[in-house]
C-alpha cells in the first residue's frame, strides 16, 4: 500500500482550523441587518458545515488521522455550533431561548469531561454513531434557521412568508427536537460508561 503524500497529512487539520476561523465571520455577518450580511452568514456557515464532513473523510481516505485532529474536530464543531446558537439566542430568543443553549453546552461539557476522565485512566471513549447524527441534526437546524432569517430580508411574498414562519411555533418545535436529541446522546455516553465499569 503506497504512503500518502506528505502534504495530505496536514490538510484535514487545516480544514478543521479553517472551520474555527470561519465561525467569527459567520457571527459578524449574522448580526448585520442587511440582506447581504445575512446571506453571507448563511453561505459561510454552509461552507463551514460541509468542511466538517470533508476533514474526517480526507483523514480516513489517506489514512492520516492524528491525535491533534481527533481533538480539534469536535472542538471546531462545538465552536461553530455553540457560537451560532448563542448568536441566535440574542437575535431570535423566541426561537432559541437561553435555556436551550445552556442544555446543549452542558451536554457538550459533560461529554468532554467524561472523555478526559476516561483518557486519564488509559481508556478511550469512542464516538457513538448517534453522537455523529447529533451534529448533523444541529447543523441542519442551524442551516434552515439561517436561511429563513436571510429570507426575511427579502421583499414581497417571500419575505412576508419567512417572517410569518420565523414568528410561528414551528421553528421552536424543531428546536425542542434538536435539544432533546442532543441531551439524549449525552445520556447514552453516561450509560455506556456505567456499562463498561459494571
Amino acid at each position: 500500500m503506497s504512503s500518502s503524500p506528505l502534504y495530505m497529512k496536514n490538510v484535514p487539520n487545516a480544514i478543521t482550523i479553517a472551520r474555527i476561523v470561519l465561525t467569527p465571520v459567520v457571527l459578524f455577518l449574522l448580526f448585520s441587518e442587511s440582506f447581504a450580511g445575512r446571506l453571507g452568514a448563511f453561505v459561510v456557515f454552509v461552507i463551514a458545515a460541509i468542511s466538517d464532513y470533508y476533514d474526517g473523510k480526507l483523514a480516513r481516505s489517506y489514512a492520516v488521522p492524528s491525535r491533534l485532529g481527533q481533538f480539534l474536530d469536535p472542538f471546531a464543531d462545538k465552536i461553530l455550533v455553540l457560537g451560532t446558537f448563542t448568536a441566535l439566542a440574542l437575535l431570535i430568543p423566541h426561537v432559541v431561548p437561553w435555556w436551550a443553549v445552556a442544555l446543549i453546552a452542558v451536554r457538550d461539557l459533560a461529554v468532554t469531561l467524561l472523555r478526559a476522565w476516561n483518557e486519564s485512566r488509559g481508556r478511550s471513549l469512542k464516538t457513538l454513531p448517534l453522537a455523529k447524527a447529533k451534529t448533523t441534526v444541529q447543523l441542519t437546524f442551524l442551516i434552515a434557521t439561517l436561511l429563513l432569517m436571510t429570507m426575511t430580508k427579502m421583499a414581497g411574498a417571500v419575505g412576508a412568508y419567512a417572517n410569518w414562519l420565523l414568528g410561528s411555533v414551528i421553528p421552536f418545535i424543531c428546536l425542542l427536537f434538536v435539544v432533546g436529541f442532543t441531551v439524549w446522546t449525552g445520556v447514552l455516553y453516561v450509560l455506556k460508561r456505567e456499562e463498561g465499569t459494571s
